[in-house]
């Protein structure tokens, strides 16, 4: 949905430039174009119906300042409405329970409740600062149960184990008794999905729902499932009290669609959304942020928070102090920069929220080109030994046919890195400790960065 939004509304800023003022007929032209973007999404039919007139009476009649042209106000307009339609601000976890609070998470196979009930755990030890156990209800997944004591380690949670013949009563009755006798803040249950809605799957939960009397009771559903969402959102709708919405995998291609759907339809505001694989890949939801995603505005605040969260601003310190110095930029030093990229999300996780006019520049093949160079290039620099990292100018002719077989590459490719990084170290030199992002901004952006041009061509 995203790119076809962005597309559609991008071409239609443009025809409109020439235009002082808003009329019904571009008004028109306008909603036209959302709402076939907003159908080849699979947003439900209803959704669009109420999304589309409540735009148009919005933009008929609204004022164009002098500053802005017809298209940028319409835009803007259905920025704010596709927020509008999938919550207001920023809705969290309620915790306001006596210990330890239950959290019950509902939802298909498939979906990734597990992990993402672990991605949970995490996310409450780290920012809300509880003692987290986690338990699996689902008896009749095979893995259900040992994938979800794998991915509550990696959460750093402890887990409640469970076997596979027992009843998921007596499972939850065992686990909350187990977390208050030993003083936890929060249960996560995780239960069993089904491939489809079935009646057994409704009873058993709704059994659950009111044995555990949890303080929250959240919809794990899949974001690129469209159209389907909605029709999982009612039947669990109708067979809890669900207080929230998990949005998984919305780092797809199909960004909103469900989004905009599963908020209407369950009346419940989407608190968390899963946006990678990785174990702390989940984001309190942030309906404005989404909305300036889903019209290729980008998410500044998220890529600021993934710097944040990725440097070591210790180490970056001391490399600039390094250079300061005089003291020579190392290929030790060049790798430290390559793990600090890796940590971020790597180049295509922090184009990806970049406004669409500014990622567009670098196409997703420069960058999987870009990716899978710095990978080599993190390659041939691990095959090296420590004394040729500190001294790259000791590697001859022997050694680069030793670092080839290492990293699995040509010689020819081991000279073109040593090449991109001399002029590197170049630039570092004249720049005394200017920084990477200076570097960059020197050599023209992107295309600059060693292993951006260059590498196996």
């Amino acid at each position: 949905m995203a790119s076809n939004l962005t597309e559609r509304l991008s071409r239609l800023v443009k025809t409109m430039r020439g235009q002082s003022r808003i009329t019904e007929t571009n008004v028109q032209d306008m909603l036209r174009e959302v709402r076939m973007a907003l159908l080849e999404a699979d947003v439900a039919l209803p959704v669009v119906r109420d999304f589309i007139a409540r735009v148009k009476d919005k933009a008929l009649g609204q004022e164009v300042v002098s500053s802005l042209t017809p298209g940028q106000v319409l835009v803007s307009i259905v920025q704010k409405e596709l927020a509008s339609t999938m919550g207001e601000g920023v809705s969290d976890i309620n915790l306001a329970a006596q210990p330890p609070a239950v959290i019950l998470m509902a939802g298909l196979q498939g979906a990734c409740k597990t992990t993402t009930t672990a991605k949970l755990a995490k996310h409450l030890i780290e920012k809300r600062k509880k003692k987290v156990l986690t338990v699996s209800a689902d008896v009749y997944r095979p893995a259900a149960i040992e994938q979800l004591k794998t991915v509550t380690g990696q959460a750093g949670a402890e887990w409640f184990p469970s076997t596979p013949d027992q009843k998921p009563a007596d499972i939850a009755a065992a686990a909350i008794d187990h977390a208050r006798r030993h003083y936890f803040d929060v249960l996560l249950v995780d239960t069993a999905g089904r491939l489809a809605i079935d009646e057994a799957l409704m009873a058993e939960i709704k059994a659950l729902h009111a044995q555990l009397k949890p303080v929250e009771t959240l919809f794990v559903v899949d974001a690129m499932q469209g159209q389907d969402a909605v029709n999982t959102a009612k039947a669990f709708k109708e067979a809890l009290p669900l207080t929230g919405v998990v949005l998984t995998k919305l780092d797809g291609d199909s960004r909103g669609g469900a989004a905009l759907s599963v908020r209407q339809v369950t009346g419940v505001p989407i608190k968390f959304a899963g946006v990678s694989e990785k174990i702390d890949g989940l984001e309190v939801f942030d309906a404005e942020r989404h909305a300036g995603r889903v019209l290729g505005m980008g998410d500044i605040v998220a890529l600021v928070e993934e710097v944040q969260k990725g440097v070591d601003i210790a180490a970056a310190q001391k490399l600039a102090d390094k250079v300061k110095s005089g003291a020579d930029f190392d290929l030790e030093d060049f790798l430290a920069q390559i793990s600090q990229m890796k940590n971020m999300g790597g180049l295509s996780g922090l184009i990806d929220k970049l406004p669409t006019e500014i990622a567009s520049k670098a196409g997703q093949a420069d960058m999987d080109k870009a990716e899978r160079d710095v990978r080599r290039m993190e390659g041939m620099i691990r095959a090296m030994t420590p004394q040729e990292r500190q001294k790259p100018e000791i590697i001859k002719a022997s050694r680069k046919r030793r670092i080839a077989i290492g990293a699995g590459v040509q010689v020819q490719d081991v000279n073109r890195m040593l090449n991109q990084f001399e002029q590197m170290r170049t630039m570092m030199k004249k720049m005394k400790g200017g920084g990477l992002f200076k570097m960059m901004k020197r050599m023209g952006g992107m295309k600059g960065l060693p292993g951006m041009g260059g590498m196996g061509r």
